[in-house]
């Protein structure tokens, strides 16, 4: 039986899983920025702005599309390939 789910990020994201995809991203995020043994300068930054984040009550997704580029960065700095083809396909299919 052929699978005839489709992606289309212009039908309300239909069949993709933004919302799990930017949890993922902001789980590697994290594990990242608080491992103090091998610092980067995003540290700071990102605390600060993941505590703006929950105090609006911004949601994961809306963090990761506000922050790609950064979030990026961070990724490069740590090597984090898995991270960086999840950001880009969310970059692409979410934001």
């Amino acid at each position: 039986m052929q699978n005839t789910a489709t992606t289309d990020r212009y039908i309300s994201f239909n069949g993709i899983a933004c919302d799990d995809h930017a949890q993922h991203i902001v789980s590697a995020l994290r594990i990242h920025i608080d491992n103090p043994a091998c610092p980067a300068p995003w540290q700071t930054y990102f605390v600060t702005k993941l505590e703006e984040t929950a105090r609006r009550g911004q949601d994961e997704l809306y963090f990761v599309g506000s922050q790609v580029n950064a979030i990026r960065e961070l990724f490069i700095h740590y090597n984090d390939t898995g991270a960086l083809q999840l950001l880009e396909q969310v970059e692409e299919e979410c934001c």
